[in-house]
C-alpha cells in the first residue's frame, strides 16, 4: 500500500530549498509521493528529492487533489489564501508563514513541547511558530514542564536571512562594499561606503546598515514603539507553552549574521532550578546540544551551529539578584529549525496518525 501523499508550496524558495534538503536527509521515510508545487514562473523547473527528479507544478487548486500533507513555505499573504483552498481540498495545511499563528482555531505546534495539539485543527491547518520564537522552545519547554515558567525576558539576535533571500543578498552587497576599507572608525564611515558602492539604504530590507553594525530593531512598527518579532515572542510563546498570562518582554536586534538566530534567556520559574538540573534537562533532549564550558571558550555561536537540526544551549547560569531564574544563550539555524525542519516534523507526526 503507498504511502500519504506530501506536497511542498515553495519548494523553489529560500525555506522550501532547506526544505527539499531535509527530505533528501531524513531517513525514515513514511511518504508515497511528493508534489513540489510553486508560483508559475517557477513552474517546469527540476528537482531531485531521494533519487527522483520532480517537476515543479504550478500552484493552483487541482494540484492539492489527493494530497494528505500540504507544507506551505511562502509569504503570509500566499499562505492566507492557499492554505484553507489545500484544506477545502482534503489536506492537512502545514504553514510557515504568520498568517494563521494566532487563530484560535489553528493550533501552533513545536513537536517536542505540545504535539498533542496536532490533532485539534478545526480549519484543517497547523501553524509553526516564528524562527525566533521557536529557537528557545524546546528547551523552555523542557524547563516549564519541571519547574513551570513564569516570566520571560528575551534578547534575539537575528540573522539576515530571516528576512529572506533579499536579507541575504543585501547582507553580502554590504560586506562586498565595506572589505579591505578602513570603516567604522567614525560617525558615518560605513554609510558612506555603501553610497559609494551604489547601495541605497530605501532599497535595504533592513533601516539601517548591517554590516559592521548591529540594528535593534527587527519587523514593523506596532502600537508604542514595539517591532512585530518582539510581539511575535511574547504572543506565540504564550500560545505554545500554554501559559496565557505568561509575562513576556522581548528586544529583536538584527546581526550581521548570514543564517542561524541567537537568543539571550532569562527565564524565571516558579520553583528554585539550579544550574545542574537545567544541564540534566538539556543534556536528556534530542533536539538540544548542551555546549556550556566557558573556562575553555566552549559556548554556541551561529559559525558552528548553521546547518544543523538541533538548537544549542549554553552560558547556563543562576541569575544574580533574581530568585528561581536562569539566564542562558541559544543558538538555532533560523532556516532548518527555525522553519523548515519544525515543520516537516509536524507534517512526519500527521503522517504517522494517518
Amino acid at each position: 500500500m503507498a504511502g500519504p501523499v506530501l506536497a511542498l508550496v515553495g519548494a523553489t524558495g529560500a525555506v522550501g530549498t532547506v526544505m527539499v534538503d531535509i527530505l533528501n536527509g531524513r531517513k525514515s521515510w513514511p511518504w508515497g509521493e511528493v508534489r513540489l508545487i510553486a508560483s508559475p514562473r517557477s513552474a517546469g523547473k527540476k528537482i531531485t528529492v531521494r533519487g527522483e527528479e520532480l517537476t515543479v507544478l504550478a500552484l493552483a487548486p487541482e494540484v492539492f487533489d489527493g494530497v494528505d500533507v500540504a507544507m506551505f513555505d511562502v509569504p503570509d499573504e500566499v499562505s492566507a489564501h492557499w492554505a484553507p483552498i489545500a484544506a477545502e481540498r482534503g489536506a492537512v495545511a502545514v504553514d510557515n508563514s504568520g498568517a494563521f499563528r494566532m487563530d484560535d482555531d489553528v493550533p501552533l505546534v513545536v513537536p517536542e513541547v505540545n504535539n498533542d495539539k496536532v490533532g485539534a485543527r478545526p480549519r484543517g491547518i497547523i501553524s509553526n511558530p516564528n524562527c525566533t520564537t521557536l529557537s528557545m522552545m524546546a528547551s523552555l519547554g523542557a524547563l516549564h514542564r519541571e519547574f513551570e515558567l513564569k516570566e520571560l525576558v528575551v534578547a534575539s539576535y537575528q540573522a539576515a536571512s530571516g528576512a529572506g533571500q533579499d536579507g541575504i543578498d543585501r547582507l553580502y552587497a554590504e560586506y562586498a562594499a565595506v572589505a579591505g576599507k578602513e570603516v567604522g572608525n567614525r560617525a558615518g564611515d560605513v554609510r558612506e561606503a555603501l553610497a559609494a558602492a551604489g547601495l541605497s539604504q530605501e532599497d535595504s530590507p533592513f533601516p539601517a546598515p548591517l554590516a559592521l553594525n548591529v540594528v535593534p530593531w527587527a519587523g514593523s512598527l506596532k502600537a508604542d514603539g514595539w517591532a512585530s518579532e518582539e510581539l511575535k515572542v511574547r504572543n506565540e510563546a504564550r500560545k505554545i507553552l500554554g501559559i496565557p498570562d505568561l509575562k513576556v518582554s522581548a528586544t529583536c536586534v538584527r546581526v550581521p549574521v548570514v543564517t542561524t538566530h541567537s537568543l539571550a534567556v532569562h527565564a524565571t520559574f516558579a520553583r528554585e532550578v539550579t544550574v545542574e538540573q537545567a544541564h540534566a534537562i538539556f543534556a536528556a533532549q534530542p533536539s538540544i546540544v548542551l555546549v556550556d564550558d566557558p573556562a575553555n571558550g566552549q559556548f554556541p555561536t551561529p559559525a558552528d551551529v548553521v546547518g544543523g537540526d538541533p538548537t544549542y544551549v549554553g552560558r547556563v547560569r543562576q541569575a544574580l539578584d533574581f530568585p528561581n531564574t536562569l539566564d542562558f544563550f541559544v543558538c538555532g539555524d533560523n532556516l532548518r529549525k527555525g522553519a523548515a525542519l519544525n515543520t516537516y516534523e509536524i507534517a512526519e507526526t500527521i503522517a504517522a496518525a494517518l
